[in-house]
C-alpha cells in the first residue's frame, strides 16, 4: 500500500470516530456494541489467521523465542489497561452521575499502545493489517472521546486529544519507515519481534471485546451480536484467501535483496 494512503486510513479512522461522540446519538448504544463485536471478531480472525503465521514463518533462528515476545505483548498490554481503564477495547467505565477528571493516563497509554501498533506496518503494508487497526481504533477513539465528554473538556481540548491519539499509528510507521529507509540499526532484523509484541496486544484486545461487549451477562450470545462476529471473522478470513500470496512475494524480494548484497563488492 502507498504509505500516504496508510498513514491517511489509520489517522481518519480513528479521529473521525473520537469527533463522532459530538454528533451521535446517546440511545445508539446497541449498534456501538455490534460494531465493537464485529471489530473484535475481526481483529482475532486476522492475529490467528494472518498475522501469527507470518511472523512464525519469517523467524529463522528465532522462532522458538518469538512465542515470548507474544507473550510479552500480551502482558504489556494487561499493564497498560491499569492506566487506560480498557479504552483500548471500546469500554468507558465511569459511575452515572460522576463528572470524569481530565484522563491524562487514559490518553498517554493509548497514544504508546498506538504508537506500537504503528511500527511493524513497515514490514507488512498490507491491507488486512492496517484495516484491522483502523477498525479496532473506531471503538477506542469513540470510547475516549466519551470520558472525554464526560469530564467536561473544551470542545478544542477534545478534538485536540482524539487528533493526538490519531496521529500516534501513523506516527508509529512512519518513525519505523524513515530508520529503516536510512538503515539506522538496521531495524528490520527486529520486525517479527516487534509483531510479535504487536500480536499479543492484538489477543488481549480482541478476547476481552469478544467476551465483555453485547450485554450485562458477559456469556449471552445475541442474533446480532453472532452475525456481526461471524462477518468480521469471514472478513478476516477473505484476506487470508485473497491476500495470502503476499507472503511469498515478500520472502522472494527479501532473498533477492540479499543476493545482491552478496554481489556488492
Amino acid at each position: 500500500m502507498n504509505p500516504i494512503v496508510v498513514v491517511a486510513v489509520l489517522f481518519f479512522s480513528a479521529f473521525i470516530s473520537g469527533l463522532a461522540v459530538l454528533f451521535v446519538k446517546k440511545d445508539s448504544s446497541t449498534f456501538l456494541k455490534l460494531v465493537l463485536s464485529f471489530s473484535g471478531a475481526y481483529l482475532f480472525g486476522l492475529t490467528i489467521l494472518h498475522l501469527i503465521p507470518h511472523v512464525y514463518s519469517g523467524t529463522g533462528e528465532g522462532i522458538h523465542t518469538i512465542g515470548l515476545y507474544v507473550l510479552g505483548g500480551f502482558l504489556f498490554q494487561l499493564f497498560l489497561e491499569y492506566f487506560s481503564q480498557g479504552v483500548e477495547h471500546g469500554h468507558v467505565h465511569i459511575e452515572k452521575g460522576r463528572t470524569a477528571a481530565f484522563p491524562l493516563a487514559v490518553l498517554l497509554s493509548l497514544c504508546l499502545h498506538g504508537f506500537l501498533e504503528g511500527m511493524p506496518i513497515v514490514a507488512e503494508q498490507q491491507m488486512q493489517l492496517v484495516f484491522g487497526i483502523a477498525v479496532h481504533h473506531i471503538p477506542a477513539a469513540f470510547a475516549l472521546g466519551s470520558l472525554l465528554l464526560m469530564a467536561n473538556v473544551p470542545r478544542s481540548t477534545l478534538i485536540v486529544c482524539i487528533a493526538l491519539f490519531a496521529v500516534m499509528t501513523p506516527a508509529g510507521f512512519l518513525v519505523s519507515k524513515g530508520i529503516s529507509d536510512h538503515a539506522v540499526g538496521n531495524l528490520s532484523l527486529y520486525f517479527d519481534k516487534m509483531m510479535a509484541v504487536v500480536i499479543g496486544i492484538f489477543l488481549h484486545v480482541s478476547t476481552t471485546i469478544l467476551f465483555e461487549s453485547g450485554s450485562p451477562d458477559h456469556h449471552t450470545f445475541n442474533k446480532k451480536k453472532i452475525l456481526a462476529i461471524v462477518i468480521g471473522i469471514l472478513l478476516s478470513l477473505g484476506g487470508m484467501l485473497f491476500g495470502g500470496h503476499h507472503h511469498d512475494h515478500d520472502h522472494h524480494d527479501h532473498d533477492h535483496r540479499r543476493h545482491s548484497h552478496d554481489h556488492t563488492p
